[in-house]
C-alpha cells in the first residue's frame, strides 16, 4: 500500500478540509484501486439495519467491485466496553457475517476479508506501544467517546471504553490501510489514528516509517433518522427496519413512523424532517428523487407515502434478503468465510507486528 498524494497546505482540523480530502482521495480510489485498502467494520451488537445499508454496506460493496482490497472488522472485544451482551457474542458475529455477505461483499474474490479482532491476537498487541503515544487528556476530549457513553447510559467510564479510539487506531492501523469511510461523527477517531501513526513513526521509525496515515472517506449518504423521528437509526433505540425483517414485518414497522399533521406531501428537510427522512429512504429504493416522490404524493397524505416505502423498500431488499435465508442455511460457508478472513487479517498482523518490535528494538 502506498499514500495517496497529500495536498499542500491543507488542514485536517477542519471539517471543510476533511470534506476537500475526501474528494480527492475518491477520485484517486477511481484511479487507481489497487494503491488502497479499506478497513471498515461494525461491532457485533444486534441486526444490522438499513441506515448500515444505505449509510455503509452498500458503499464497501462499491470499493470492493472497484478492486480495492476491504478489511472488514468484526470488533467483538469493543462490544465488551459499554454492553452486557457477551453470552451472545459469537451469535452476533456470525449474524454479522451473514449481513455482509448478503449485501454483496464477496469473501470468495480475493479482495474481502472478513474478521473478528478477538481473533488477531498480533492486532491487538498493538494497543499496548499505542497507548504510550497519546495523552489522558486527549482521550478524555475525545466527542465520540462521549456520545458512546450517553446512548449506552453508563454510570461510569470503564477503561475499555476510555482506550476504545487508541483500539480503534490498532484496527485500522495494523493493516496499513489508506482509506476508512466514516460518517462526520467519526473523524475524530481518525484524526486520532493519524497522529498515532505520526508519532509511532517520528518516536521510532524516522528513517523507515512503519505506518501510513489513512485518510476519511466521507459518506454521501444523509444520516437516516429513526422511523421515532427523534434519533438516527440505531440498534439500541428500537427504531429501526432490520435487513433480516420479512416485508411483512416491514410494513408494520413503516406503518409506525412518526410523520406530521400536514396532508400534502412535501420534500421540507429543515420544517419537516420525519417527512423528508421517509422520502430520503424511498429516493435510496426507487432511484427517484425525494422531490418527485413527494410531487407524485400530493394530497396523498402519510398514508400514501408509507405504503410507497414500503413497496420500493421490500423490492430493493427482496434480493438481499433471499440470500441472507440462504446463507442461514449454510453456517459452514460462513464459519470458513470468517476463518479465511482470520488467516488473511492475521498474516498480515504478524508482518506489522514484526517492524514494530524492530523499530522499537524489542529483544526477538
Amino acid at each position: 500500500m502506498t499514500e495517496p498524494e497529500k495536498t499542500e497546505n491543507l488542514s485536517y482540523d477542519t471539517f471543510a478540509a476533511s470534506v476537500q480530502r475526501s474528494r480527492e482521495l475518491e477520485a484517486d480510489i477511481a484511479k487507481n484501486p489497487g494503491r488502497h485498502r479499506v478497513l471498515t467494520g461494525d461491532r457485533p451488537t444486534g441486526d444490522l439495519h438499513i441506515g448500515h445499508l444505505f449509510g455503509s454496506l452498500l458503499n464497501r460493496v462499491r470499493l470492493s467491485k472497484l478492486g480495492v482490497e476491504t478489511f472488514i472488522v468484526i470488533a467483538d472485544y469493543q462490544v465488551l466496553t459499554d454492553r452486557e451482551v457477551f453470552d451472545r457474542i459469537a451469535e452476533c458475529t456470525i449474524n454479522l457475517a451473514i449481513d455482509y455477505i448478503a449485501a454483496g461483499l464477496d469473501p470468495d474474490g480475493g479482495k474481502v476479508f472478513i474478521y473478528p479482532h478477538s481473533c488477531i491476537p498480533e492486532m491487538n498487541q498493538l494497543l499496548l506501544p499505542f497507548l504510550n503515544l497519546v495523552s489522558i487528556a486527549e482521550l478524555e476530549r475525545n466527542p465520540t467517546v462521549k456520545e458512546e457513553i450517553e446512548a449506552a447510559k453508563m454510570a461510569r467510564m470503564n477503561a475499555g471504553m476510555f482506550t476504545y479510539p487508541v483500539h480503534q487506531a490498532a484496527d485500522i492501523l495494523f493493516c496499513k490501510s489508506t482509506v476508512v469511510p466514516v460518517g462526520k461523527d467519526q473523524l475524530p477517531h481518525i484524526e486520532l489514528t493519524r497522529t498515532i501513526a505520526r508519532r509511532f513513526n517520528t518516536r521510532y521509525a524516522e528513517k523507515n516509517p512503519v505506518f501510513l496515515e489513512p485518510q476519511a472517506l466521507l459518506s454521501n449518504t444523509p444520516t437516516i433518522l429513526g422511523l421515532d423521528g427523534n434519533a438516527k437509526m440505531s440498534k439500541s433505540r428500537n427504531n429501526s427496519v432490520t435487513l433480516k425483517a420479512t416485508e411483512d414485518e416491514t410494513a408494520k414497522i413503516i406503518k409506525t413512523a412518526v410523520t406530521d399533521s400536514e396532508r400534502r406531501i412535501t420534500y421540507d428537510p429543515a420544517s419537516r424532517p420525519q417527512v423528508a427522512n421517509l422520502l430520503e429512504i424511498a429516493s435510496l429504493c426507487s432511484g427517484e428523487s425525494p422531490e418527485a416522490i413527494a410531487e407524485s404524493i400530493g394530497d396523498g397524505g402519510s398514508g400514501k407515502l408509507k405504503a410507497y416505502l414500503t413497496e420500493h423498500l421490500n423490492e430493493f431488499l427482496r434480493p438481499l434478503r433471499t440470500r441472507r435465508r440462504e446463507l442461514e442455511k449454510d453456517i459452514p460457508y460462513v464459519r470458513a468465510s470468517l476463518d479465511k478472513g482470520i488467516t488473511k487479517a492475521r498474516e498480515v498482523a504478524v508482518t506489522t507486528l514484526d517492524e514494530v518490535r524492530v523499530a522499537m528494538n524489542m529483544y526477538r
